[in-house]
């Protein structure tokens, strides 16, 4: 039977997908006392990228929004291989989102939103947090978008 949290993440048309695995030395979560960190999430969906490039230049704020709502799903499906139910979850503390775009860009805040508005929706005032949004020259495999969270467990 699945939880309040996923009903929701269900109304919301969102299903978790398998939590991804580390690409290299590295673990994808880390719980410290009542903190769990993850690693950094990429926009992936069925294994693959669902955008590449750099903000101002090949993808618009829109598609950004995109990537970041699909980084903040992998976070929760990170959260759910950790803690195996997602209504552990007591608020999300902090996220830190990079953005990798052009020298001008300047409009992370607005990419790091399709993150924060969807936390929000799917978890309610648990979802709320503190966050930053950093531009960045690059990130892995040409990702425009990666995120890592800080959660607080109940």
């Amino acid at each position: 039977m699945s939880g309040a949290t996923e009903t929701r993440l269900a109304e919301l048309g969102v299903t978790l997908p398998p939590a991804a695995a580390p690409a290299a030395n590295y673990v994808p979560f880390a719980q410290s006392g009542t903190l769990l960190f993850t690693a950094g999430q990429l926009p992936l969906a069925g294994g693959k990228l669902i955008a590449t490039g750099l903000l101002g230049r090949d993808l618009d704020v829109a598609l950004g929004r995109d990537a970041a709502k699909a980084c903040a799903i992998n976070i929760l499906a990170q959260a759910k291989a950790a803690l195996g139910d997602l209504d552990r979850i007591a608020r999300i503390v902090k996220i830190t989102v990079f953005v990798a775009s052009t020298p001008d860009f300047t409009e992370q805040h607005l990419v790091a939103n399709g993150a924060s508005d969807f936390l929000a929706a799917a978890l309610g005032d648990k979802g709320t947090h503190a966050r930053s949004a950093v531009g960045t020259a690059s990130l892995p495999l040409n990702a425009p978008v990666e995120i890592e969270a800080i959660i607080e467990i109940a």
